[in-house]
């Protein structure tokens, strides 16, 4: 069950029917999904997508999907998910484009990450990025994730797989 996050300034909580036309339109920004999944897709297939969010992912508790809101609006997406990459968990995320370059981005990814690591228990967590989002890119490298390889798509673009380990205190003596 997807648990709610708070932040400084977000709260990440579960969906409700009502954020359809926001998800949409978060997902029908091509600033936005150009650096999602495969790419811009038709309204009807986000739509679905959002529907599925209630019907299979929350109904079966598959992983954790979150409504990104500040101050009480939708400016996000936000999951924690296993991944076929590699064996484990990805994050994913996507902002607003209105809330670009506010330092949300890292807000974001460090609550996903303290959630996979502490409610979830994992030791790493992982990040599939477009080479070419820069913006994504340091994002992920400012709260400690490392390149670990690139993918070359079958479109021959390139994406880089990322991952943070959970950090080891020194053993007390």
């Amino acid at each position: 069950m997807t648990s709610t996050l708070r932040t400084e300034r977000l709260l990440l909580e579960r969906y409700v029917p009502e954020d359809e036309d926001g998800f949409v339109a978060l997902f029908q920004d091509a600033r936005v999904s150009r650096w999602m999944g495969d790419g811009p897709s038709a309204e009807v297939d986000d739509r679905a997508l959002f529907g599925r969010i209630f019907t299979k992912v929350y109904a079966e508790s598959l992983f954790d999907v979150w409504a990104v809101r500040r101050d009480g609006r939708l400016v996000g997406h936000a999951e924690i998910k296993p991944t076929d990459a590699v064996e484990g968990y990805e994050i994913i995320y996507a902002l607003a484009p209105e809330v670009w370059g506010s330092g949300l981005g890292a807000e974001v990814a460090e609550a996903i990450v303290a959630h996979g690591f502490g409610t979830l228990g994992l030791t790493e967590v992982h990040a599939t990025v477009a080479a070419s989002n820069k913006a994504s890119l340091a994002v992920l490298d400012k709260i400690g994730f490392e390149y670990v390889r690139e993918i070359t798509e079958d479109d021959g673009s390139k994406t880089r797989g990322l991952t943070r380990r959970l950090a080891r205190l020194p053993q007390q003596i």
